[in-house]
């Protein structure tokens, strides 16, 4: 097990990573404050993984359980309530912990949940994907998806721990394995050009899921973010950077509908076009685009946009994105492989230029 740790002061916690850890009854036990747990997981992940923290727990602490529906499509209101009617028709108070077992649509919903239950109660992520494992599960950003924008309604609220078992992998679809090494890349792209060089040396492994490269993408990727979320938890700085492609990929699960398109599907098309947009403000060549395309689709991600998404519509779904600011669109744009950069100043003639060359 390798074992890291986000520094947030007297909210720091650690990041566990290893095979076997689901069962760790201990390893979880630490880390609830109180009598009893409320485990938060989906349709796809209970029938594999819940009977076995909850047999972990049960002789420990007060165990209860909410299966949500599995999917992006899911991610609202209206399901959250779901995990508000458990918590309350098990009367449970203040001291309940809260357990995201699941990919990132869990970690995201139980995590709100979490910060809103009587006001705040401890939650733990326990990531059962790699995008989770690597991305969401890391840094307190918990949020659910509206109509009109993803993400649109949240807080940050920090997990007591990360417990990132890497056997969960093993049943992990090829297209959702695939949508987790999108912001592995990402990271690589952001500060971390060693990293990204590394990825392209070792990308037809990680396919494979060979479990030694897995665990070192995981664990390099979630130091990264690690190290940028102890220096600007609110994303008021760097933290940004990490949302690289995500502007425009946020707007097309939002043009497509939610769950039509994988978070990392969507992230990766956004990374192109982000790339796209660098070369045209001269910072990229065209060989570095290349490059990244085919890093990317070795990975077994798309680059290019699905059918139905206009320029026009990037805008507007574009417009309405967390980043934007006295109406501008901010936006990550890469000044080299490696270097990402927050800009408000691009030129807007070269946004609509690289919004028509991916219009669809």
């Amino acid at each position: 097990m390798k074992t890291l740790q986000v520094a947030l002061g007297e909210r720091s916690y650690p990041i566990y990573i290893g095979e076997g850890l689901l069962a760790q009854a201990a390893l979880l036990a630490q880390h609830i404050q109180g009598p009893s747990v409320c485990i938060v997981t989906n349709t796809t992940v209970s029938p594999l993984y819940l009977e076995q923290v909850m047999a972990a727990l049960s002789f420990d602490f007060e165990c209860a359980s909410v299966v949500l529906p599995d999917g992006e499509q899911y991610k609202n209101l209206d399901v959250l309530n779901q995990v508000f009617d458990q918590l309350l028709t098990s009367r449970f108070s203040r001291e309940v912990t809260l357990i995201a077992l699941g990919g990132g649509v869990v970690g995201d919903m139980a995590g709100f949940a979490a910060a809103c239950y009587q006001r705040g109660v401890p939650f733990i992520q326990m990531p059962t994907t790699l995008l989770s494992q690597v991305d969401s599960s890391v840094g307190g950003k918990t949020a659910v998806n509206h109509a009109l924008g993803k993400n649109m309604i949240g807080a940050f609220y920090q997990p007591q721990c990360v417990i990132a078992d890497t056997d969960t992998l093993k049943t992990l679809d090829d297209r959702q394995l695939s949508s987790g090494l999108a912001e592995v890349i990402k990271y690589g792209l952001i500060n971390d050009l060693n990293f990204f060089e590394w990825l392209e040396q070792n990308i037809v492994g990680l396919v494979a899921r060979e479990p030694a490269l897995l665990a070192e993408a995981i664990a390099r990727s979630c130091q990264d973010k690690a190290d940028i979320v102890a220096e600007d938890e609110r994303e008021h700085g760097a933290r940004a950077l990490l949302n690289l492609g995500h502007t425009f990929g946020h707007a097309i699960e939002t043009g497509m509908g939610y769950g039509e398109i994988l978070h990392g599907e969507a992230i990766a098309i956004g990374m192109v076009m982000a790339a796209d947009l660098s070369r045209r403000e001269g910072w990229l060549t065209e060989v570095d685009v290349t490059r990244i395309k085919a890093l990317l689709i070795a990975a077994g991600l798309p680059v290019e946009t699905p059918a139905g998404m206009t320029a026009a519509g990037f805008m507007e779904l574009m417009s309405v994105d967390k980043k934007v600011q006295a109406g501008v669109i901010r936006l990550v744009l890469l000044k080299a492989v490696g270097q990402a950069i927050m800009s408000d100043d691009y030129e807007p003639a070269k946004l609509a230029e690289t919004l028509a060359h991916f219009e669809h």
